[in-house]
C-alpha cells in the first residue's frame, strides 16, 4: 500500500488505484496532484481519465484550502478585535453613558458603568441606571459653625441624622431629588406635615446622583454619550 501525504492508497486485483484512507487535516493541492499522478500511471489505456474532469476536481480541491486558509484568518483578527475592543471599552468603567434609550419622563436613560465583559464575542457592559439627581441640602456644623455639613434625605423627602435614624423632618420635594424652595431657601416640614419657618438648612447649586439598586447589560457598540458628573 502507498501513502501519499494523508493519502492512503491501495491496488486492486485488476491494477487499479484506489483510496483507503483519507486525512482530510494534511491533505493538500499537491498531495492531490501526487495522487493523480498514481492513478495516470495505473489507468486503464483503453478507458483514459476525463482531464477535464480531473482539472475540476483540482480547482475545487484549490478552492477549498483557500476557503479554509480565508477562514482561519479571519477568525484570527476577529479574536484579535474583540481583545482590541474589550481593552478600548475598559476606559469608560466609572463613566456615565447614554445608549439612545428614552425613560417614562422623555428623557434619555443615563448609567453608570459598573464593568466590561466580553460575551460570545459581544462587548457588554454592566451598568446601573441613574434615576435622578439628588440637589444637596447643608446645614451650619453644630461642631463648627464656620463649616456646614450635608444632609441626607431621600426620595420622599425623609431627612436623616448622622447615625441613619430619621429626624422626623421632611424637605418638601418639586421633583425627585429636588428640594421645594422659598424666598431661596428649601421647604422643610415637621412630623405633622407643618411648615417649619425657622431653620439653617440651605439648598446649593451641586448634586449627586441616585442610581438604581439592579444591575443590566447593554452592547458597547449601543452607547451613544459618554460623560462624568
Amino acid at each position: 500500500m502507498a501513502t501519499i501525504d494523508g493519502v492512503n492508497t491501495g491496488t486492486g486485483i485488476d491494477g487499479s488505484l484506489y483510496t483507503s484512507a483519507v486525512s482530510n487535516d494534511t491533505l493538500t493541492t499537491n498531495d492531490f496532484l501526487k495522487l493523480m499522478i498514481e492513478e495516470l500511471k495505473l489507468q486503464d489505456p483503453t478507458k483514459p481519465m476525463d482531464s477535464a474532469r480531473m482539472l475540476d476536481t483540482q480547482m475545487k480541491m484549490s478552492t477549498l484550502n483557500s476557503n479554509l486558509s480565508m477562514v482561519k484568518t479571519l477568525e484570527s483578527i476577529q479574536k484579535a478585535f474583540t481583545q482590541s475592543s474589550l481593552s478600548t471599552a475598559t476606559g469608560i468603567i466609572g463613566k456615565h453613558v447614554e445608549n439612545g434609550d428614552v425613560g417614562e419622563n422623555g428623557v434619555n436613560k443615563a448609567f453608570v458603568v459598573k464593568s466590561i465583559e466580553n460575551e460570545n464575542g459581544e462587548i457588554l457592559a454592566t451598568v446601573q441606571r441613574m434615576l435622578y439627581l439628588e440637589q444637596v441640602v447643608t446645614m451650619p456644623d453644630p461642631e463648627d459653625s464656620s463649616k456646614v455639613k450635608m444632609i441626607n434625605y431621600d426620595a420622599a423627602g425623609y431627612i436623616y441624622d448622622d447615625t441613619g435614624k430619621k429626624t422626623g423632618q421632611t424637605i418638601a420635594l418639586s421633583n425627585p431629588g429636588e428640594p421645594l424652595l422659598r424666598d431661596g431657601k428649601p421647604v422643610v416640614l415637621d412630623e405633622e406635615g407643618q411648615e417649619v419657618s425657622d431653620h439653617n438648612y440651605t439648598a446649593t447649586a451641586s448634586s449627586i446622583p441616585v442610581y438604581s439598586d439592579e444591575f443590566e447589560k447593554i452592547a458597547f457598540t449601543s452607547i451613544t454619550k459618554i460623560f462624568t458628573m
